[in-house]
């Protein structure tokens, strides 16, 4: 083969590549471009429906609610003796005025405050202050500053027309607003580095939510025959059998526990206990005649199974109310207390 005949050859071989080079690039097709979703947020819509947030009246949504309880006001004096003075007192919660009364000691504070939670009183016949008076005056005696919240509905406090069917979620927001206004306060007799809890029957159970709801409320919290950890227990015993038209509406406003499982799961502290922080003391009579001294059992055994620190103490044949057992009751605790909030 001549050079000229390799040339021509090479020739052919460029002019045809620069060719279908051309056709190529003038006929080519882009390739398809796919776009994917963006990741989805735990704000965003799924399929049109809103991500399920938690109820407000639950645990979970209470834990994360910053309460802005203020304006604690100290009003007339109720009595005075050698050991303290007792007022009535009010504060805002929530938009509520709440009422209560506050001992205070004589002599030089600051003193560690307690925040006592009292039980059951029917609202129409309650009064200021009611409920607990032997630990008001108990512990006021021994150096600790007292509030005793009434709650919303009851003595002095504004009404509260929707309280009556919410799983007493109105009452914790009560408590934790007392604690915000305690530590928002210019009194100068309130030590608010150390604020204990105590409550007794529903105020026990009030207690117990709001151990696990904000866990750092209190240092300390002390339970007196407390009401079950488990709402439904509570709901079924007394509210079903004894205002059957509040156990319907709640039912309407909340579906029972087959149709809506997560609320009521979530409005029972027991179910919460892992979020205990400060030590817990339980008194419980084995002859209390509200609801079977085994409750307080499902209690601690809760705590241990979420290895807590709780001191559960039994007293045989003592009731509700703690007559005959009071005195070493009340010594146990101002010890628990003193050990917590003065030391």
């Amino acid at each position: 083969m001549t050079k000229k005949t390799i040339y021509s050859l090479s020739g052919i071989i460029l002019l045809s590549a620069a060719f279908f080079g051309t056709y190529y690039l003038l006929n080519r097709k882009e390739p398809e471009t796919k776009t994917f979703p963006a990741p989805i947020s735990i704000e965003d819509e799924i399929e049109g429906e809103e991500v399920k947030k938690p109820h407000p009246d639950t645990i979970p949504a209470m834990s994360q609610k910053e309460f802005q309880g203020n304006d604690l006001k100290l009003g007339r004096i109720l009595d005075e003796n050698e050991s303290y003075t007792r007022y009535h007192i009010t504060y805002k919660s929530e938009g509520f005025t709440i009422s209560g009364i506050m001992n205070v000691p004589k002599g030089e504070g600051p003193f560690p405050t307690l925040v006592l939670n009292h039980g059951y009183i029917d609202p129409k016949v309650y009064t200021n202050g009611q409920g607990l008076k032997r630990e008001q005056d108990f512990f006021a005696r021994n150096g600790y500053v007292v509030l005793h919240s009434d709650y919303r509905s009851h003595a002095q406090s504004d009404f509260d027309p929707a309280n009556e069917v919410r799983p007493r979620s109105g009452y914790v927001e009560d408590v934790l607003n007392a604690v915000s206004a305690l530590e928002k306060s210019n009194l100068e007799f309130i030590d608010k580095e150390n604020i204990g809890m105590l409550g007794h029957s529903m105020g026990g159970g009030i207690t117990t939510n709001v151990m696990v709801t904000k866990p750092d409320a209190a240092k300390a919290f002390v339970l007196l025959a407390p009401i079950h950890a488990d709402y439904e227990k509570n709901f079924d015993r007394w509210v079903k059998t004894t205002w059957p038209e509040t156990a319907q509406e709640f039912y309407d406003t909340y579906g029972t526990k087959e149709d809506n499982p997560d609320f009521w799961r979530d409005i029972s502290a027991i179910n919460f206990i892992s979020n205990v922080k400060a030590p817990v003391m339980l008194h419980q009579g084995t002859a209390d005649a509200e609801f079977p001294y085994t409750w307080a059992h499902d209690l601690v055994d809760a705590f241990e199974k979420n290895s807590r620190e709780i001191t559960y103490h039994e007293y045989p044949g003592e009731g509700h109310i703690f007559y005959g057992a009071q005195p070493i009751a009340m010594q146990r605790t101002l010890e628990f207390f003193d050990d917590n909030l003065k030391k």
